[in-house]
């Protein structure tokens, strides 16, 4: 471990701040994630300081209630139902040289409420998985969980995130990306390039917003009908629409995560068809429960295969700490990656969490080497 990430006072244990919600679209799965980690993370080892971000953007001091984190009765948790204060906030010093936190009020001193020693961001989608989290850290000078600002930008832009899998010769499925200039400026324009490329691939299509995640705003398109509504619900999410063509084949993910010898990956899963579900959208990730198969049924050579593409793909895309690789296994054999999640859901029915365990590794275990490893490495350029 680095001697200028441990606490300054002899004794103290390092303190995490485990900061979520956010802005995004996927603001509640983030307070289901930090729920679990914070249920998780070794109290006896790390002091621990829950940072929520409301869907304004505003930093809040919040309780530290696992329970109160749940999907419960299908109702989604957020910050605001957690903040101590509504009106409270949580400032970060952008000094490098100091790593406090400071609580403001209207009409009241500021209070400072100590250092943070690392934080755990588990915000997932814009503002906060796409490195602009990252780029505030790094200006901070606070050492941080998971992918530097590069590598989390690469790996929320599904677009920049095929053309660098491709630069390192991976395998990538075909796709084509409307902007969101083409898309105001030219609309017959950008569809008719839509079904041009459907006409070449085939259809169904899958119109995605580039920049989210959770299968928010996905539409599985059957026909020419359906493409301005696919359009307008993934322009609902973000104004770049990313479109890819349907693979068939088995769906297949696989878990990197760093020790101190390098990235390793873990046993692969494979995610099933669920019930009515077109494909594995937000209601069957996250509401209906469904679940994987750990260790994923393909062959040993295929289990190596996925493996040391996952590997290549977190090397790719200059990732730091964890990453969850997901894939195609066609029908012919072989495999295409879809994408990256350089912060993948941490929720009880996560996958991520689920490989680690079945390669033996648990999830407080998890926890703690995600933490060490950030504890580890250098702030600035690396």
């Amino acid at each position: 471990m680095s001697s200028e990430n441990l606490p300054t006072s002899p004794g103290r244990k390092p303190r995490v701040a485990v900061v979520f919600g956010g802005r995004s679209s996927e603001h509640a799965i983030s307070v289901v994630t930090a729920g679990a980690v914070l249920r998780a993370i070794d109290r006896t080892k790390y002091d621990v300081l829950p940072i929520g971000i409301a869907g304004d953007g505003r930093w809040v001091l919040t309780a530290d209630a696992p329970e109160r984190m749940a999907i419960t009765d299908r109702a989604l948790p957020s910050v605001d139902g957690l903040a101590e204060s509504a009106e409270g906030s949580v400032v970060l010093s952008a000094d490098p040289t100091s790593r406090e936190i400071v609580y403001t009020e209207p009409s009241s001193v500021p209070k400072a409420l100590g250092e943070v020693d690392v934080v755990f961001p588990v915000l997932h989608g814009p503002y906060g998985e796409d490195g602009t989290l990252q780029g505030l850290l790094e200006l901070a000078g606070v050492p941080y969980v998971g992918a530097g600002v590069l590598a989390s930008a690469v790996g929320q832009d599904k677009e920049y995130m095929k053309r660098v899998f491709t630069s390192f010769g991976l395998p990538v499925g075909p796709y084509t990306v409307v902007r969101p200039r083409e898309w105001d400026g030219d609309p017959a324009g950008a569809r008719r390039r839509i079904v041009d490329f459907a006409a070449e691939h085939g259809w169904p299509l899958f119109v995605k917003p580039a920049r989210a995640g959770s299968s928010i705003g996905i539409t599985k398109v059957e026909d020419e009908s359906g493409l301005d509504a696919a359009v307008a619900e993934a322009r609902r999410h973000d104004p770049k629409v990313i479109v890819e063509s349907l693979l068939t084949g088995r769906e297949i993910e696989c878990g990197v995560l760093e020790f101190e010898d390098g990235p390793r990956a873990s046993a692969p899963a494979w995610i099933p068809p669920v019930g009515d579900h077109d494909f594995y959208d937000f209601e069957a990730k996250y509401i209906d429960s469904a679940s994987g198969v750990v260790p994923a049924p393909i062959t040993p050579e295929q289990t190596a295969e996925v493996q040391r593409l996952a590997v290549a793909a977190f090397e790719a895309a200059s990732c730091e700490g964890l990453v969850r690789a997901d894939f195609f296994l066609t029908d012919e054999g072989r495999f295409v990656i879809n994408e990256i999640n350089t912060m993948p859901g941490f929720t009880p029915i996560s996958m991520y969490p689920r490989m680690w365990e079945a390669s033996g590794v648990d999830y407080p275990e998890l926890i703690d080497r995600l933490v060490q490893a950030a504890l580890r490495r250098p702030t600035g350029l690396r």
